[in-house]
């Protein structure tokens, strides 16, 4: 059997690292995808501010799974001298971090003119590889996400088949593709499943495009992990909940497997205190781990 790793994007929790560590702790998570801390960007941090915060991370025994970067979250006409000096700089965190990837993405193209910019693309990405070749020990992981070119399969295809570097591979994310109107299993994950080196946890309903724990959209996010796991995927699962307060949500949150970390808590009156953040995140957790149960899937 193989292992699964689960890694989360904590900042959704809160800006405030502490509370991050204390609730991936709590979780029994021991990665987290670093994209921002106290409301500043991953790719902003100073490299002194990336020491501190790596040793913070290394003493509560928590690793960076990748680095949750804005980079090719521009235009493509925007300026990119500027956007490829922030790549490096990103890498060089990444390093610090001893983060194994570094997400990015393929820029924001006019609708319905990716194939007229598709040249431009493929120009921009050659030349971000072309900086990532200095840091041999961190895969670019290409993220589908609505509005830039690489936002449906196909495209996604064609950025790694044409830039054939073994630094780019795909962050595969269920929600974003069905917010773009694809088919998510079998079609999406069939094709791109050779490239996929890391997948996004979240789910969304087709009809709006609102994002739902794993499990309750059109993400087919249960069959994914099981064909993830014939597959032998030993990769890490990202949770990226995404989800905002809802009517009900507190009375979900009741029902969740997490629930006994807050009735804990509850002893010492924090528990009314805890954010929505921290309670969402909580529900994103208990779910992807009940897609994992009938599994029969072990994680770290």
């Amino acid at each position: 059997m193989t292992t699964m790793t689960l890694s989360a994007f904590a900042d959704e929790i809160s800006p405030d690292l502490g509370t991050q560590i204390r609730v991936l702790q709590e979780n029994d998570i021991h990665h987290l995808e670093l994209r921002g801390i106290a409301g500043q960007s991953v790719s902003d941090f100073t490299l002194e501010q990336a020491r501190t915060y790596a040793q913070t991370l290394a003493a509560a025994g928590i690793a960076v799974s990748s680095i949750g970067s804005p980079i090719g979250k521009i235009g493509i006409i925007e300026p990119f001298a500027p956007h490829l000096a922030k790549l490096e700089h990103t890498l060089a965190l990444a390093r610090i971090f001893e983060a194994p990837y570094l997400r990015c993405f393929s820029f924001y193209v006019p609708a319905g003119e990716a194939a007229d910019f598709r040249p431009q693309v493929m120009q921009r990405m050659r030349a971000m590889l072309e900086v990532a070749k200095a840091y041999p020990e961190v895969t670019m992981l290409h993220e589908n996400e609505k509005g830039i070119y690489g936002d449906l399969p196909e495209r996604c295809l064609d950025l790694v088949t044409t830039l054939d570097s073994p630094q780019l591979r795909l962050a595969f994310d269920p929600a974003n593709f069905v917010q773009c109107g694809a088919s998510v299993y079998p079609e999406a994950f069939d094709l791109l499943s050779p490239y996929v080196a890391y997948v996004h946890i979240k789910d969304a309903h087709a009809a709006d495009g609102t994002v739902t724990p794993a499990g309750e959209g059109d993400g087919h996010v249960a069959a994914v992990l099981a064909a993830l796991q014939r597959s032998g995927y030993a990769g890490f699962l990202s949770i990226e909940p995404h989800l905002s307060p809802f009517p009900g949500f507190r009375a979900l949150e009741a029902k969740s497997a997490v629930h006994s970390i807050a009735d804990a808590a509850a002893t010492d009156g924090t528990a009314a205190s805890r954010g929505d953040g921290e309670v969402l995140f909580n529900l994103a957790a208990a779910a992807l781990r009940g897609l994992l149960a009938p599994l029969d899937q072990r994680w770290d």
